[in-house]
């Protein structure tokens, strides 16, 4: 999967909203308005995540759930709708479906369905692992989840895990940014009795306290405003399965409370509920920060702490493990030569010795995403330390006649087809193409325009005003 692009399966200015966040993030988008051209879209460009209406004139959400259901490698899907209720989301996801959210669509939220960086999902026959972007949805096959690394401080950690796999007991896992927490949850998760239950994970710091408490605990009708429907929350969604607290330290105190009586009676209220609702599920949480110090501090309930720390993990640094540098980044050039339809590079020793002695302040994530640079970089290969692109460093091309080249190119020709059309290409250039599109409709209406891009007059006025300065007629 390519985890830097996403599908949306939905009318334009349903999805424009989200584009500027999706932009500033460095993420590529499609967008697709039939199942069709939807399914060709996977098949080309392979994206880390799709969302999609319920239903649009050419497309339903359950044929293309249906399709997920039969292949194995299929991205996930999240189905959203500007209003819903508590039995359609709970239909989709019988389907397949990884989640149903109501509008509108938030980056805080489509961040933590991407790909994390550590681990992969192998075929069953397949002695080394292949690369795959999630475990499959409930209800479709799963797969052996692996964790790539020899360091005995990391075999060390898997022991634990395996061994505590199959308990319910909650499992604090801690260590720096991108050492692989959540994949180390998964692991639990796919080594666990609730396999083939939902695995389901939310980021404590990616939302304000109000908003946190919705997506946990749900909330009924007319609970706040906005709320137009009962919505169920991740812990009801878990239920019989397993939920990640990732970041469980910037959790609101308030909110703590109420945690803690989740892991202890098994039992929550929905925001403006009135009765308890039960449910079964495994706790597992992360931090990146020393949760003691966090405790001495009074922003972390020291009761909490203990009942989430029965199983402590602690995952080690990649500068803390050795020769699994070069494994992982292996690993991760063999992903992206596949993903990029490329032969097999071999790494050239001053980029080895380089790796060994780089300092991998981003641990793991900084490395996944310094292979996919240097795989683009090295053509024909071998992998050379100029091809990682890191402080003042520049790229040479390999010989002046791939700039001469680069320099001749020609504007590619428009496409032809809806279907072509509907490629990925970069953010801002599909954000232009549907702000003419808008302007070319309503006959230079900028009001009316804007309230079909679903943005502001003035975010229109501005962006015309910028299109103008590099020329382009509006």
């Amino acid at each position: 999967m390519t985890a830097n692009t996403v599908l949306f399966i939905a009318e334009p200015q349903a999805v424009t909203g989200i584009f500027p966040a999706l932009k500033e993030q460095g993420l590529q988008a499609g967008l697709a308005d039939t199942l069709s051209g939807a399914l060709g879209f996977i098949k080309k460009s392979k994206p880390a995540a799709v969302f999609c209406r319920p239903k649009l004139q050419g497309f339903d959400a359950e044929e293309l759930l249906a399709q997920a259901r039969d292949n194995n490698c299929f991205p996930p899907v999240v189905v959203f709708s500007p209003s819903g209720s508590a039995e359609e989301a709970r239909r989709y996801l019988e389907l397949g479906a990884q989640d149903y959210w109501l509008e509108p669509l938030l980056w805080e939220k489509i961040k933590l369905l991407l790909p994390a960086p550590g681990a992969t999902i192998e075929p069953e026959p397949q002695p080394e692992p292949e690369p795959a972007p999630s475990p499959a949805p409930a209800g479709q096959t799963h797969s052996t989840f692996s964790i790539i690394g020899q360091h005995p401080a990391v075999l060390r950690v898997l022991a634990l895990a395996k061994r505590v796999a199959r308990s319910k007991a909650t499992v604090l896992i801690s260590g720096e940014s991108g050492t692989g927490k959540e994949m180390f949850a998964r692991y639990l998760h796919h080594n666990s009795d609730r396999v083939d239950k939902p695995f389901i994970a939310i980021n404590c710091a990616a939302l304000p306290e109000h908003l946190l408490e919705s997506e946990l605990f749900g909330h009924e009708k007319g609970a706040f405003t906005g709320a137009i429907a009962r919505k169920l929350g991740k812990f009801e969604l878990a239920d019989t399965g397993t939920i990640l607290l990732d970041e469980i330290t910037e959790m609101d105190l308030g909110l703590q409370a109420k945690l803690l009586r989740v892991l202890q009676e098994s039992e929550f209220d929905r925001v403006g509920g009135m009765e308890s609702v039960k449910v079964d599920v495994r706790v597992l949480a992360t931090t990146n920060r020393s949760i003691d110090e966090t405790v001495k501090e009074g922003k972390f309930r020291e009761d909490l702490f203990y009942r989430l720390n029965v199983i402590p993990l602690k995952l080690p640094a990649l500068r803390e493990r050795g020769e699994d540098v070069i494994r992982l980044a292996e690993f991760f050039t063999a992903k992206y030569c596949a993903a990029y339809g490329l032969g097999r590079l071999p790494f050239a020793e001053e980029a080895k010795n380089w790796l060994m002695e780089y300092d991998w302040p981003g641990n793991v994530r900084e490395l996944q995403n310094l292979m996919e640079r240097a795989v683009l970089l090295a053509g024909d290969g071998p992998i050379r330390k100029d091809h990682f692109l890191m402080g003042d460093a520049e790229w040479v091309p390999d010989d002046l006649d791939e700039i001469e080249q680069a320099g001749n190119e020609a504007a590619p020709p428009p496409p032809e087809t809806a279907e072509e059309a509907l490629s990925v290409m970069p953010l801002h250039e599909m954000e232009k193409k549907l702000i003419l599109k808008s302007l070319d409709e309503t006959s230079g209406n900028r009001t009316r325009a804007a309230e079909l891009l679903g943005i502001s007059v003035r975010t229109l006025r501005n962006k015309i005003n910028e299109y103008k300065k590099h020329g382009i007629e509006v």
